[in-house]
């Protein structure tokens, strides 16, 4: 068969969050081997395209393709580039086009072009006014407020190929999936940029301009039914949320959406509740809508394939879906430098492998993310050859998914086992017991200390700087040290062992008055009002034992906004004591490995220990002298709850509270901090905590919260 080859130059510039409201600019300029990998006669063509990084211009690493080697021959297709960074994007393109050849993959391929979206399958998932702004961005009207505009937008930077750009991304997924649909191909992979799976309705971010899958699929079911394509299977393995394709469906039950991905309880990218697993759609689309939000990095093969075989193959085996499209992002494999994962292309291989069981094996690959070009070559690879079905698929896993997969994935079927009846069994203690020791700790998204404009570093900081300097660098650079990892997931057991046999005394002011709140920290979960879950401790056990005391501190109520309560102030206590203050406090006996884990809950930020935040040296020099407060860790230094205060003692058990900084104290008293009253919800917890623990009345507790909220610091 003839393979026909077609260059496209693309240029895609991106925008990342630094971790506060500052942005980093990352220019992405991609001259693109373009464009669909298209299976036409099973077991004979399939295609696959290289995409090249490389170059500096202006201080921002681009990444053009300098050349492509085929039968012999190099096209040039970039220049201006100096000879040290044409070395090196040969040496990249090297690692793929070698990968390509020695598999025999390109004499088996058929190559098509790119092909424009028309506006009327674009507005069929976004608005009129995006699609006029996307449109349009690029022309020259915009060349003095270009900037401007992408600056309203999360991780969005636009110039003058941003418009043809998302139009042959998404007019390329239609028209691959189309064929798919027809018939006239078995299988495809698109390999487009820009990505698309966080492009909103109306709002471009995280590199998406137009939402690429979406097109595709309504395309299909409202444009096309005579291919009888009536139920669509989008699965999201990238290893952010897709958020935007999530939202266009939510309501359409045609159209089954599950993302696996990386949330650390909402902190992140895209940094939002809507990846919760309680997220599960609306209306007709209720039970349509699947989210696996791991709670940490490192989640690898065993953690994937385990949510394969209890959530995902049994719910695709009730929907029976007509087609399968795969957003098929590659940073959550081994080595990328954003995704912390470690899924490897023996991973997706059999992730692939075992959605070809539905939909007579009509899927569809759209690229999304993917920041290290040999793990995104590897993983592509694989999954070519599983859609060529070259058997046998080569690797093994021999490792146990972490604790917390287990939990979540019990979370997911328990949330959705009205919808799906597969899903309604308990998994037996025999395979649930079968698990890795911790992932390296993580401190993570938290309740109470969550403000919009908070500065902690975030999954993507923390990388940033390492991928600008990489990604001009040598491959091997990127890859993880995974010994290192396994010695810290190690020591974290070790640490989680020790704590576990030292009580300690929790002593609350805030919405853990209420024990059914507090549970939530211990045993996972949400009650009314909390806008969304946690997954608990470690170690589930429930209390010790509890009691209640009153402490010479000040209660008052700060900030403005979390995620779990909404718009609103929280509950703050004075480190310092006063002999005229008074505040009822209810003391939680639990081990200082539980005190840990709610210490990470209570606080935001994303950073990786294989220590705990506070350990018995800690609790020895809290409470070596007087009751005095203790800044735990340095990454806590501008966490809410970062403040460790040691009360005293009860039964020979040191009493141990968190609160904020005695510096972030005198922000509130000089206003530089906000002074704000409860959230509604979150001050009936407080109620509620008091009244079942029988030290108020319900009016006498409203007055208590009223004056708190109202007498000057």
């Amino acid at each position: 068969m003839t393979t026909r080859l077609w260059i496209w130059k693309l240029t895609w510039y991106g925008r990342w969050r630094d971790g506060g409201n500052n942005r980093v600019d990352v220019v992405w300029n991609i001259n693109i081997l373009m464009l669909l990998i298209l299976h036409i006669v099973r077991n004979e063509d399939q295609m696959w395209l290289a995409n090249e990084l490389g170059k500096r211009r202006g201080g921002l690493d681009q990444f053009p393709l300098s050349g492509f080697q085929r039968d012999g021959e190099t096209m040039e297709v970039a220049d201006g580039v100096d000879s040290e960074s044409k070395i090196q994007q040969r040496r990249m393109r090297r690692v793929i086009w070698n990968k390509l050849q020695a598999a025999a993959i390109p004499q088996r391929c058929v190559i098509l072009g790119a092909k424009e979206a028309e506006d009327k399958h674009i507005l069929s998932v976004h608005s009129k006014n995006h699609v006029n702004l996307i449109k349009n961005i690029s022309s020259k009207q915009f060349d003095s407020r270009r900037n401007r505009v992408a600056s309203k937008f999360n991780s969005i930077y636009f110039n003058e190929g941003s418009s043809e750009a998302a139009y042959l991304a998404a007019g390329s997924a239609i028209e691959v999936t189309e064929r798919v649909a027809k018939g006239e191909l078995d299988s495809a992979v698109a390999i487009i940029r820009p990505p698309g799976h966080h492009a909103e309705q109306d709002e471009a971010m995280g590199f998406c301009l137009y939402n690429n899958v979406a097109i595709a699929a309504r395309f299909l079911l409202d444009e096309k039914p005579e291919l009888g394509i009536n139920k669509i299977l989008i699965v999201d393995w990238d290893v952010h949320h897709g958020n935007g394709t999530q939202k266009m469906f939510w309501k359409d039950p045609r159209v089954l959406f599950f993302s696996v991905h990386r949330h650390e309880f909402g902190s992140f990218y895209p940094a939002t509740d809507d990846g919760f697993y309680t997220m599960i759609g609306e209306g007709p689309g209720a039970g349509y809508n699947i989210n696996v939000p791991w709670e940490n990095g490192r989640c690898g093969d065993a953690d994937y394939f385990a949510v394969w075989d209890h959530i995902l193959v049994p719910v695709a085996k009730e929907f029976n879906p007509d087609l399968i499209i795969v957003s098929a992002g590659f940073d959550a494999a081994a080595g990328d430098p954003l995704g912390g994962c470690r899924v490897t292309p023996y991973g997706y291989a059999v992730m692939l492998k075992k959605l070809m069981d539905f939909a007579h094996g009509k899927i569809v690959l759209a690229l999304e993310g993917g920041y290290n070009l040999e793990s995104v070559a590897n993983s592509v690879l694989a999954c070519v050859e599983v859609l060529l079905e070259d058997d046998p698929i080569h690797g093994s896993s021999e490792a146990y998914p972490f604790e917390s997969t287990w939990s979540v994935i019990q979370a997911v079927r328990q949330k959705l086992s009205s919808f799906w009846p597969s899903l309604a069994d308990e998994l037996p203690e025999k395979l649930t017991n079968k698990k890795a020791p911790p992932a390296a700790y993580i401190l993570t998204s938290s309740s109470d200390s969550e403000e919009e404009d908070y500065e902690a570093p975030n999954a993507i900081s923390k990388h940033l700087e390492e991928v600008l300097q990489h990604v001009i660098e040598p491959l091997s650079k990127l890859k993880i040290n995974e010994s290192i990892q396994d010695h810290a997931a190690s020591n974290s057991n070790t640490w989680r062992s020790e704590l576990s046999k030292v009580d300690v005394w929790y002593a609350t002011f805030g919405s853990n008055l209420w024990l059914k709140r507090f549970l939530c920290y211990v045993e996972g979960g949400q009650v009314e009002g909390m806008k969304k879950p946690y997954l608990g401790s470690g170690d589930k056990t429930p209390p010790k034992e509890i009691m209640w005391k009153t402490f010479p501190h000040r209660l008052f109520f700060g900030r403005e906004f979390t995620h779990t309560w909404g718009p609103g102030g929280v509950a703050f206590l004075n480190p310092k004591s006063n002999i005229q203050d008074k505040t009822y406090m209810c003391l939680y006996r639990i081990t200082l490995e539980q005190f840990n884990d709610v210490l990470v809950q209570e606080n935001v930020a994303s950073f990786a220990t294989s220590s705990p935040l506070f350990d018995l040296a800690a609790v020895n020099s809290v409470t070596s002298e007087e009751p005095h407060s203790l800044q735990v860790h340095s990454e806590l230094k501008r966490c809410w709850y970062g403040n460790v205060v040691y009360l005293g003692k009860e039964s020979n058990i040191p009493i141990l509270t968190m609160t904020c900084t005695q510096s972030d104290m005198e922000g509130f008293k000089s206003g530089e901090l906000a002074v704000c009253a409860p959230a509604k919800n979150y001050a009936n917890s407080i109620v509620r905590g008091l009244v079942e623990g029988k030290q108020l009345s319900q009016e006498a507790a409203m007055a208590y919260i009223q004056e708190a909220s109202t007498k000057p610091l």
